[in-house]
């Protein structure tokens, strides 16, 4: 019997994962090219293959969870069909994009049911990662943060007795002028911080609320560290001219501020820990059953 049921489990996934494949085809093509030019969600790279360990993970509590399908699956599958002809019709990447994961929730709740989707619920979640934010909401967070990063950077330079005046995100010094453009409103650096910060607080600590803390940590350390960079960039370009502000010192200055967020993210998840240690016996909810 179990064979003939994984028989049935088996040829009833190739029913939906056929069709899938060639209705999303286009979708995950535009996906992967987006996350080769734009590097805001170059990081898009890791997101399957580590949603992939988070299911792998759950097999032995999926392996004891019985298969009961549910017909709601069908309405999750129908939605996700509308998010797909919505967003095509009006050339709306994102809901396409979206579909695609409502798509396997609604084909795992329909095949398999409610247990299975709770159990790989974060894994699904995990996915909407990798999907790149609307322009629309992208300049509505870029813009804010262009202006925190220069006003933030001036006060910073001006305490460094670096004479500045600014202008809207342009920083004025006494030899060149400074623009904070997208590029350096911090946005890149908080979305990579931010998913390692998801990623990180996963392994570190079992627990969900400091899971939450952990990952909500990063967009203050994000913030403050590009300031830093942009106040730093000042600086180096008073003394040294605007080429500390060009090329390669740009560059590295950016990686250089991100691993810098990065320590200090540990540094907050050890003082974390060291305050709000785990009271043994604890087991997460997501490793129960995992470990034999």
């Amino acid at each position: 019997m179990p064979r003939i049921v994984s028989a049935q489990v088996a040829a009833s996934w190739l029913l939906v994962i056929v069709p899938c494949v060639w209705l999303y085809a286009p979708v995950i093509a535009k996906l992967v090219h987006d996350w080769t030019q734009d590097e805001n969600y170059s990081h898009g790279f890791l997101i399957v293959p580590l949603a992939m360990f988070f299911a792998w993970e759950r097999r032995q509590r999926l392996a004891g969870t019985p298969h009961a399908p549910s017909w709601a699956g069908l309405l999750v599958v129908l939605a996700a069909l509308a998010l797909v002809v919505v967003g095509t019709l009006g050339a709306e990447l994102f809901l396409t994009r979206v579909s695609l994961i409502v798509m396997m929730a609604g084909a795992l709740l329909f095949l398999h049911g409610w247990g299975h989707l709770r159990i790989l619920g974060w894994p699904l979640a995990f996915l909407l990662l990798m999907i790149p934010l609307p322009a629309i909401v992208f300049n509505q967070i870029a813009f804010p943060l262009q202006l925190l990063a220069s006003r933030v950077g001036t006060t910073a330079i001006q305490a460094c007795a670096v004479p500045v005046l600014r202008e809207g995100n342009v920083i004025i010094l006494a030899n060149t002028s400074l623009e904070v453009a997208d590029a350096c409103s911090g946005i890149r650096s908080l979305i990579s911080l931010l998913t390692l910060g998801i990623v990180y607080g996963y392994f570190a600590d079992p627990r969900p609320w400091m899971r939450a803390v952990i990952a909500l940590a990063t967009i203050p350390i994000a913030i403050a560290a590009n300031a830093a960079r942009v106040a730093g960039t000042g600086v180096l370009a008073h003394y040294y001219g605007p080429q500390a502000a060009e090329g390669f010192f740009h560059t590295f200055s950016g990686w250089l501020v991100f691993v810098v967020a990065f320590l200090m993210l540990f540094v907050l998840v050890r003082a974390l820990a060291r305050l709000w240690p785990i009271v043994p016996p604890y087991r997460s909810p997501s490793a129960a059953g995992v470990r034999a």
